[in-house]
């Protein structure tokens, strides 16, 4: 890679989207080998591999709406890549057909008639619980996210022609209610997309947890993303020790949140001891699932919180990336365990399908990313806050 410091361009793109291109390509193919050979392992697998790379895009588009609408100036450095991050929302979209085609296998439990007439809950949701308004939702959902990114993305784009005021107002007006938005249909799509395979079970707090390991995700990606660019010697200068330093609080503060928002679930649903609430965890101490609750006790919460608690290891590059890589695949472990126990109520079952799916669509995402990353100046040259950016000290 080699960067063009007066455009801010990358003359030298390297080969890290073809390579993901490929590896996309590759997990699309044995993704639809697994159509074959077991549709019912492989719906469970995609539903996982999906809702994980769509909660990286959505993790960047609030990242993006919070810069607008605090108007800081730390993050004017990392915006194009926030920016890069939820362009992918548009098409993620085309990967949702695959869930929607399957959703009489993956959410068979409430679309079972003999089963919806012999569960009073089930028989009382069906209003909600349908195939047209299951579908009607999740495309109003990408309407919303692909809506408020594309415009985001287009106005950032024209302000590198030359700043306008207006540009900050257009996308802090746009932010506002955006972010009610990203609220009410990330904590449904939760609903919807996950917590609705086991239909008798519910959690007020879902959207929220769902919403905290996305920001999380999103916030580690970009640290990746910033030690892959700093390895090639593109980002001196421009995401500095101060810019990691800021990523590095913010990703202590949601390790922190997410074990809040995971905790008062488990505690609230486990001290009132209902049956008919408590058995969702129980099944997740069963088999090789209580290892994975272990494993995210540890891995999502305990580890990074204590590798990330001193302010050095939040300046160092190594420790930052170490606990982003990790927690980017306690990501995958944590809805792997929200998923899987659905299908495999005994313990986790792994398999070849797990690998491929989470290829073919991550492939595919970073493909994307990477394509809109550097088909653009990699900063906002016409923001007037850049250069404040750039010279941040946190």
């Amino acid at each position: 890679m080699k960067l063009d410091q007066t455009t801010y361009r990358l003359s030298a793109k390297g080969s890290f989207g073809i390579v993901t291109l490929v590896l996309g390509i590759v997990g699309l193919v044995g993704s639809g080998v697994a159509v074959f050979v077991d549709s019912q392992h492989f719906l469970y697998s995609y539903l996982v591999s999906f809702v994980y790379w769509v909660s990286i895009g959505l993790g960047a588009l609030f990242f993006t709406m919070l810069h607008h609408l605090t108007q800081a100036r730390w993050s004017v450095a990392l915006r194009r890549l926030s920016e890069a991050v939820m362009i992918t929302l548009p098409m993620m979209f085309i990967f949702a057909i695959p869930v929607l085609l399957g959703m009489h296998q993956l959410y068979s439990h409430w679309l079972d008639p003999k089963l919806i007439a012999s569960d009073e809950v089930l028989a009382g949701k069906t209003a909600y619980l349908n195939v047209p308004f299951f579908t009607i939702r999740t495309i109003i959902y990408f309407l919303i996210w692909s809506g408020l990114s594309l415009y985001l993305y287009r106005v950032s784009i024209r302000q590198d022609h030359g700043h306008k005021d207006e540009y900050f107002a257009r996308m802090k007006r746009a932010s506002a209610p955006g972010m009610i938005l990203f609220a009410v249909t990330c904590t449904y799509a939760a609903i919807d997309w996950l917590m609705s395979l086991d239909p008798d079970w519910y959690s007020t707090i879902f959207g929220a947890y769902y919403y905290a390991g996305a920001f999380l995700a999103s916030l580690c990606f970009f640290v990746v993303v910033i030690w892959y660019l700093s390895a090639g010697k593109v980002a001196d200068g421009i995401i500095t020790v101060e810019h990691r330093h800021d990523v590095g609080k913010l990703i202590f503060a949601f390790i922190i949140f997410w074990t809040y928002m995971a905790f008062s679930q488990y505690f609230l649903i486990w001290y009132a001891n209902i049956p008919e609430e408590v058995y969702w965890f129980n099944n997740r101490w069963v088999g090789s699932w209580r290892i994975f609750s272990l494993l995210i006790i540890f891995g999502h919460f305990a580890i990074p919180f204590l590798m990330l608690i001193f302010r050095a290891s939040k300046r160092s590059m190594l420790v930052l990336a170490s606990v982003a890589i990790l927690l980017l695949i306690m990501r995958w472990v944590d809805l792997y365990w929200v998923i899987m126990p659905n299908l495999f109520p005994d313990g986790a079952h792994f398999s070849w399908v797990d690998i491929t799916t989470w290829l073919g669509v991550g492939g595919i995402f970073l493909w994307f990313f990477w394509s809109r990353f550097t088909a653009r100046p990699i900063v906002p040259v016409a923001d007037p806050g850049l250069q404040a950016s750039f010279e941040h000290i946190s």
